[in-house]
């Protein structure tokens, strides 16, 4: 089992790592990079989204419906397109495949997209109104996908995510990841390994809760 973690306190500027440079297969976090994705073309355009790509848009991220995701991401550009837009906004070691869920990435990256979404102090090449709008999505995720870093929200709700879920038809073993924020912590926890789906989101959520207390 592999297990890498990312985590950073807005408020304090704190950063906190495990194991973040290790790549995984993506799974369906790779749905906000799609999104962001969709975004930087609609602004490049200087357009915003219609409402069909609206729609298929709060899909992917509050049901990861895989169908929207796949169809966002050929509006987007396709897997160059999305590896464009992954290294606009500073991702250095994700890389696109031709089935979307297998694109490789780190907990490094992930927190740097997240970054890139909800620190107002980063710099971003998302306008404000993207921001915002991925913000917002993230926060409606559907009950039964809201698990992950979620618990180290402490109940409050306050929180923001996307999962992803996976298990490799070589190994019968599962990938389980969530990003997202937690109060004012950003984290990306990945791993790989996991025997069930639920033992995976066990561990996902302990490690949450750990490293959120090492940055507070």
């Amino acid at each position: 089992m592999n297990l890498s973690v990312a985590v950073y306190d807005m408020a304090n500027g704190r950063e906190a790592t495990t194991d973040a440079d290790r790549a995984y297969v993506s799974a369906s976090v790779v749905k906000v990079g799609v999104l962001a994705a969709l975004l930087l073309r609609a602004q490049d355009a200087d357009r915003w989204l219609t409402p069909e790509e609206e729609g298929l848009a709060a899909a992917m991220i509050e049901r990861s419906d895989n169908d929207a995701a796949t169809a966002l991401r050929a509006a987007a550009g396709g897997v160059a397109a999305l590896d464009e837009a992954h290294a606009r906004l500073g991702l250095t070691r994700t890389e696109g495949a031709a089935a979307w869920g297998l694109t490789r990435t780190t907990a490094r990256d992930q927190l740097t997209l997240l970054r890139a979404v909800f620190d107002d102090g980063t710099a971003s090449p998302l306008d404000a109104r993207s921001r915002r709008y991925v913000a917002d999505l993230m926060e409606r995720v559907v009950p039964g996908q809201d698990w992950g870093v979620s618990a180290a929200a402490g109940g409050s709700g306050d929180r923001a995510l996307k999962n992803g879920w996976l298990p490799r038809t070589d190994s019968g073993l599962w990938v389980v990841h969530s990003v997202g924020r937690a109060g004012g912590c950003l984290m990306a926890v990945l791993s790989d390994g996991h025997p069930t789906l639920e033992a995976g989101i066990a561990l996902v959520e302990e490690a949450a809760v750990r490293r959120v207390g090492r940055v507070a």
